[in-house]
């Protein structure tokens, strides 16, 4: 027993250094962030506060800088309600509405979302919105020169082509220190792989469309251990606001991004490594310029509000939406009282969408 005490004691010893540094490797930097920082001067914080708050409405899911991801809590489509409870494909919708994207998406029923039509369900379920995410937050944090877009490939190439212009500059992910407010892109789809190196002579031309995502810097931490590290943020991710960590080196630079590759098998029992999360094709890091010359960039475009209509699509007194240059809907004036249309009603009613079941029609006399 007296051979056996000293090794006992070194066990515990051990346990207490593991529990009390878990906490520290393990630390979200969203959860430093206070409710008032949507507010603050500096615009990193603010981008990082809207983005974390986003995150934290979809019960903050998260893929460890090995590439997994735990049980997902909330998804675009499901019945699940958010931390604020609202349904989640509800708070798509917002993503779209509110950064000005959605007539621009071809959705426009959406916007009379009082009492939102199944169709504006099907159209967020089938539709990309990683980028209306991003151009949400980007609004949400006023930041000054963003031009969002529902195309991560649009404001990419505006960085490239117009670097005195954009709140962004474009750098080499694999060479380029990493920042709060940054962001990571990758191009998706597994048929080739174009690094930064090709991205950049795709950009110089006229590509009409390019399948990209991209996920915002929202904290640089280091841990009990002394590794550094970079968590990020982005939507639609496994249909959610996800997180994500990948390590830094200490120069503050990605440490041996993961990479994808064009010979890389699919994620199989066989290949193991081809199945880690972190693993794209990483093309460009948008640095967010320093604070004296976002201040010189054109102002933040304001939040589009919500407007409350809710007369069905096709109704000829139905009010038409002009649609300015930078892409808001503003409706026009609600029609007369005598042409007011009918309430609205559904055939296949979704719970979810509240709308009465349609009367059976007469039957012929």
């Amino acid at each position: 027993m007296d051979a056996l005490f000293p090794r006992i004691v070194a066990v515990l010893f051990s346990l207490s250094c593991w529990l009390a540094a878990s906490p520290a490797s393990a630390a979200d930097p969203c959860l430093k962030l206070s409710a008032q920082a949507i507010h603050a001067p500096e615009v990193p914080a603010r981008i990082a506060a809207a983005a974390c708050e986003e995150h934290r409405l979809w019960y903050r899911p998260f893929i460890d800088a090995d590439g997994r991801i735990g049980a997902m809590k909330a998804r675009e489509a499901e019945r699940t309600r958010l931390a604020n409870g609202q349904p989640a494909w509800q708070r798509v919708v917002e993503y779209w509405r509110d950064s000005g994207l959605l007539w621009q998406a071809g959705a426009g029923e959406c916007a009379y979302g009082d009492l939102p039509m199944p169709s504006c369900r099907a159209f967020v379920v089938d539709t990309p919105w990683s980028a209306a995410f991003l151009s949400w937050v980007m609004r949400r944090a006023a930041v000054p020169g963003f031009d969002g877009s529902a195309s991560h490939l649009n404001y990419v190439r505006r960085a490239y082509r117009e670097p005195f212009l954009s709140a962004y500059r474009v750098a080499n992910p694999q060479a380029a220190q990493v920042g709060q407010g940054d962001l990571l892109c990758n191009v998706r789809g597994t048929a080739r792989v174009y690094g930064f190196g090709e991205l950049a002579t795709l950009l110089s031309g006229n590509e009409p469309g390019l399948a990209m995502h991209c996920d915002v810097v929202v904290g640089i931490g280091v841990d009990a251990n002394h590794e550094r590290s970079a968590h990020l943020v982005g939507g639609n991710v496994f249909d959610s606001v996800t997180m994500r960590k990948l390590r830094l080196t200490q120069g503050g630079r990605f440490d041996a991004l993961p990479m994808r590759l064009a010979s890389d098998p699919e994620c199989t029992p066989e290949s193991p490594y081809a199945c880690d999360l972190n693993r794209q094709d990483w093309s460009v890091l948008l640095q967010l310029r320093p604070a004296e010359e976002l201040a010189a960039l054109r102002p933040a475009l304001p939040m589009v509000p919500s407007p409350s209509l809710q007369m069905p699509a096709g109704s000829p007194s139905r009010p038409q939406a002009s649609v300015p240059a930078d892409g808001r809907a503003v409706p026009a004036a609600p029609a007369g009282p005598q042409s007011q249309a009918a309430p609205r009603c559904c055939n296949h009613c979704d719970p979810e969408v509240g709308l009465p079941r349609c009367p059976a029609p007469s039957p012929p006399r």
